[in-house]
């Protein structure tokens, strides 16, 4: 694969120079900082050693005081709170926090999560109906209800109260609940803007705890936040950052019973989880849940208090991830041909791919894929009920939501993110919707030279690496979205040993520059090898981690991508 290098642009040389005094930090350090938008000592102070203090007042987010007043009259009044989630990682994790919460202060209440395969995404009024059966008087839902007008209208009819907490993108039509708790919300002065819907949960949370007098008890609850926060790639900047570094900090430390079986059944190391640990070894798992069967198992994992359970539970879930991947890789292959005709015929900006037969648990994960291989705007649908429903997955330089609400006319549903929507149409739509969406796409993107992009932070000398350097570049974590991992780019380099490939092609040599040597491994780049062989010069693009080996530890360049230079 070919990359377009860019490199980010650090313009306050001044700024560089006063952090790097008087933090003493390493020049190249203060260089990523300040090309990263931190240019005084105290944005530095503030990213590098994040504090619960740093989070905002829960009552800044707009609806809040109705919200919290109606949920403590109903514990008062015994009423019944109905929690209604979603099936993915963001929604099912929320449920659970809520919950095990609500629970824990005295409320009664109950959940639903939709089942993917019969009902669909989304609160419905089905789903209003079926709370009024149980007895509900008041329904929070998470990760859903910001377009849900319908239901909202169903529940005022049954004389139920509605508060949304929701991270999606408003509609035009507000719905008329009592309290619409969504930090991007039109009218919402709420200054972070980036939360999941963990995170929107978890403020509803917080100011609870504080109307209760115990405002630490929220604090308990951040493992939920930070496992959503990353399964959801919301960005680790601001207050998520906050969220998911305390977060992780309580999941390696003070792990519950219901993440814990999930560890112990995908091999993940207690005590040094990550949010990669949480994207590829926890999230897939908790998501097969919905994928292909019941998704409140998911939410029974995370509540129970049995680790016997939970992990009889995970091992369920490590199976259905196990028949997912199948299903998404033969998913993926017929996708991948259909793909390459389609863009041959059409302007090559969009992808729109419909099979009646694909299973709806992966069509999400397929389209991220095939953005990912063919750097276009990608929806896969299949056909459930006589109906086309599918996910929307775009490039960054797309919002694949804005390009569906100009097609809404098409459509029965949809709703989403920047570059992540689901929607659903008749089946007769789909060629329409096809030839709409590519003509937007290709004014959208006309300027736009669609290749993968690697952005590059400074540059750095070999002589510039130290354990002081080292030692900060870990202080970035957590890393996750628009919070990466530094990348660093080196010119005239040479391999010192002679080059190898190794693994599933993979290169690997000792990289030298001005006489200082580093092991240097580059993942599925064995074909970049003449560039990097026979004495040439090259430049390389790169990460540093740390490679732990026989109990000890050293620096270790992992390559994104080289170019040779003689």
């Amino acid at each position: 694969m070919n990359y377009r290098w860019i490199t980010r642009e650090c313009t306050d040389e001044d700024a560089v120079k006063t952090i790097n005094s008087e933090l003493s930090l390493p020049l190249p350090i203060a260089r990523v900082l300040v090309g990263r938008g931190m240019r005084t000592v105290d944005d530095v102070q503030r990213f590098f050693e994040p504090s619960l203090d740093h989070l905002h007042s829960p009552w800044l987010m707009d609806g809040m005081e109705v919200a919290v007043d109606r949920i403590v009259q109903a514990i008062s009044a015994r009423e019944l709170i109905w929690i209604h989630g979603d099936y993915d990682v963001d929604g099912t994790s929320s449920t659970a926090m809520s919950l095990h919460f609500l629970r824990r202060i005295g409320a009664r209440v109950d959940y639903h999560i939709p089942s993917r395969l019969e009902e669909g995404f989304g609160f419905t009024p089905l789903s209003v109906d079926r709370a009024h059966q149980a007895g509900a008087t008041v329904i929070v839902t998470v990760d859903v209800g910001v377009t849900a007008s319908k239901a909202v209208e169903r529940a005022r009819s049954l004389d139920i109260d509605v508060i949304v907490c929701d991270h999606h993108q408003a509609a035009e039509d507000i719905p008329g609940c009592l309290a619409l708790l969504d930090p991007i919300k039109p009218g919402c002065s709420y200054p972070f803007k980036g939360l999941a819907a963990c995170g929107v949960a978890f403020k509803l949370i917080q100011a609870l705890s504080e109307r209760q007098g115990y405002p630490e008890l929220a604090y308990e609850y951040l493992d939920f936040a930070a496992i959503a926060s990353a399964a959801d790639i919301a960005p680790l900047v601001g207050e998520n950052r906050v969220l998911s570094h305390f977060g992780l900090e309580l999941l390696n430390s003070y792990t519950r019973a219901g993440f814990k079986g999930l560890i112990d059944c995908a091999g993940l190391p207690l005590g040094q989880l990550t949010n990669s640990s949480v994207i590829f070894g926890m999230a897939p798992r908790i998501n097969a849940a919905g994928r292909l069967g019941d998704p409140r198992r998911a939410v029974e994992m995370m509540l129970q208090d049995d680790e016997l359970r939970a992990f009889q539970i995970a091992q369920e879930l490590e199976h259905d991830n196990r028949q997912r991947r199948a299903i998404d890789e033969h998913t993926f292959e017929e996708a991948a041909q259909m793909a390459e005709q389609q863009l041959i015929n059409q302007s090559g900006k969009a992808l729109i791919l419909h099979k009646d037969s694909w299973h709806a648990g992966v069509i999400g994960i397929v389209a991220s894929r095939l953005v990912e291989r063919f750097n276009v705007p990608s929806i896969m649908l299949t056909t459930i009920d006589g109906i086309a429903k599918g996910s929307a997955r775009s490039v960054k330089q797309f919002d694949i939501h804005d390009a569906l609400k100009q097609c809404e006319d098409l459509l029965i549903e949809f709703g989403g993110h920047i570059h992540a929507a689901g929607l659903s149409l008749a089946v007769e739509n789909i060629p329409e919707l096809q030839r709409r969406l590519d003509e937007i796409a290709a004014v959208a993107l006309a300027s736009e030279k669609l290749e993968h992009e690697i952005v590059i932070d400074a540059e750095l000398q070999f002589n510039d690496l130290s354990p002081s350097l080292m030692a900060y570049l870990g202080k970035f974590a957590p890393f996750g979205h628009q919070n990466t991992r530094p990348v660093f780019i080196t010119h005239n380099v040479v391999s010192a040993n002679g080059v190898k490939i190794v693994g599933n092609n993979h290169l690997k040599f000792r990289a030298m520059h001005r006489n200082f040597q580093i092991d240097a491994i580059g993942f599925g780049l064995g074909g970049k090898l003449p560039d990097v062989s026979h004495g040439r010069t090259f430049s390389m693009v790169y990460t540093l981690e740390e490679n732990f080996f026989h109990g000890t530890s050293s620096p270790q360049i992992r390559i994104k991508d080289v170019r040779a230079t003689s």
